[in-house]
């Protein structure tokens, strides 16, 4: 039983915490509940969580301000529940440091698969081997520091990453010089595909263009191909 993932649910609509709880539960997941931010973080004192569900909308603190004080010190995933057509909101939850996000209102069997995408992604190396071999990379004056998780400028100045960011970037970086699609970059990057209506691959390169400095209207490093998605164009290298 203690080796069953545990999901805390954080939402201030208890029949929809309680629907979830049991859904998840009959399908092989521990669950705890909490109405709002002060509850969740005594669920987190309490027990170990493996992955939070956290709707946008809360008493007290709402979603976007849990998660961005959660990345500070837990790297726990966070699925983030948005209202539907803001897609604004679920930007600045990827940005927060969410893994996923998920608008209402939603079919529990679609959160259920997302769970176990990122439970996946995130579990895949052991606790303590997150960070990758190569520890740094640079590209165009540019440093990417792989234990900090953020970004050396070519004046030696540090440049915060926000989660979104971060995951982004190393995709380009994995893949530099090849011409990466919307679905590609949202499936390496979040674990699913594209919608039809989903911009939040486009938002994510622009605001990471401004990060590095890039001119938006001619981007020499995150370039755009017509009809066919973005480029890292530029040499990368791997100090050893």
């Amino acid at each position: 039983m203690e080796n069953t993932p545990a999901i805390l649910i954080v939402d201030d609509d208890r029949d929809i915490s309680m629907l979830l709880a049991e859904y998840l539960e009959k399908n092989g997941y521990r669950t705890a509940t909490a109405g709002d931010g002060k509850a969740m973080w005594k669920r987190l004192d309490e027990m170990h969580i493996d992955l939070i569900v956290l709707d946008l909308n809360l008493p007290g603190d709402d979603g976007l301000t849990l998660c961005r004080n959660l990345r500070a010190t837990s790297s726990v995933p966070v699925i983030m529940l948005t209202a539907r057509g803001e897609p604004v909101d679920r930007i600045l939850g990827l940005e927060m440091g969410a893994d996923d996000y998920l608008p209402k209102p939603f079919e529990p069997r679609e959160l259920f698969a997302r769970i176990r995408s990122v439970l996946r992604r995130t579990q895949a190396l052991p606790p303590g081997q997150e960070v990758p071999q190569v520890q740094h990379m640079q590209f165009a004056g540019w440093t990417m520091d792989f234990t900090a998780r953020h970004l050396i400028n070519p004046q030696g100045v540090v440049v915060a990453l926000s989660g979104a960011e971060y995951r982004l970037l190393k995709v380009f970086l994995d893949h530099a010089n090849r011409v990466l699609s919307r679905d590609q970059l949202l499936n390496l990057t979040q674990g699913r595909d594209a919608d039809p209506f989903d911009r939040s691959i486009d938002l994510q390169i622009s605001r990471l263009r401004q990060k590095l400095g890039e001119d938006a209207r001619s981007p020499q490093i995150i370039k755009t191909v017509r009809n066919e998605g973005y480029v890292l164009a530029t040499a990368v290298a791997k100090p050893q």
